[in-house]
């Protein structure tokens, strides 16, 4: 079973590293890539960094446009996240929560939030946890918006442009790199997303 979703993944991931690769020059990649960062903020599980590598190697003079194309949007998925969690929490962050198994500890988690609120989202904004449960939570629990917004610019700015700039100095030897050992990184980036998730049950 492991090794079929493995096999899965990595074929996924190839397939979606070579398209990006052809879609960077175009505006539609752009576009792919807004949609994805912001779905991110808010509910989708998959983070943009699938999109955003392959494009900034593609295309490393447009590295600082896509970095904060994906800090705009993820910005703008946060709010809506935010906005889930102050008003819709029964009706559709409670499905969310329970989607990610995060619904039995959420209360537990609400109470960190009055000591720590803005290096909880800083923290999920640049780590692997699932950003979408801290911008629902901010929202439940009414962290300042004013905090709420310099956090997740400051968080996910520099997630998004550290990369670009990573990508745009070191570019040619890393896409080499990346794509002579894409089936390692694949898993890589598996067991990645797979502990994200995993250290919601750590609260």
């Amino acid at each position: 079973m492991l090794l079929t979703m493995l096999t899965y993944f990595r074929s996924l991931l190839r397939k979606t590293y070579d398209v990006m690769l052809n879609l960077a020059a175009s505006p539609h990649a752009i576009w792919f890539l807004f949609a994805v960062a912001f779905a991110e903020s808010s509910f989708f599980p998959i983070p943009p960094d699938i999109m955003l590598i392959p494009m900034i190697l593609a295309a490393p003079t447009k590295a600082w446009r896509i970095a904060a194309i994906a800090t705009t949007a993820s910005l703008l998925g946060g709010y809506l996240g935010y906005f889930i969690g102050v008003f819709a929490f029964d009706m559709i962050a409670k499905p969310i929560l329970q989607f990610y198994h995060a619904l039995d500890k959420f209360r537990t988690f609400e109470e960190y939030y009055h000591q720590y609120g803005a290096w909880i989202v800083f923290g999920a904004g640049i780590t692997p946890f699932p950003y979408k449960i801290i911008t629902i939570a901010s929202g439940v629990v009414h962290l300042n918006l004013t905090v709420f917004t310099i956090a997740s610019i400051l968080a996910r700015g520099m997630r998004f442009f550290v990369v670009a700039w990573l990508l745009q100095k070191y570019g040619a030897p890393m896409k080499i790199f990346i794509e002579k050992h894409l089936g390692k990184l694949s898993v890589l980036f598996l067991l990645l997303l797979i502990g994200g998730f995993a250290l919601i049950k750590l609260f």
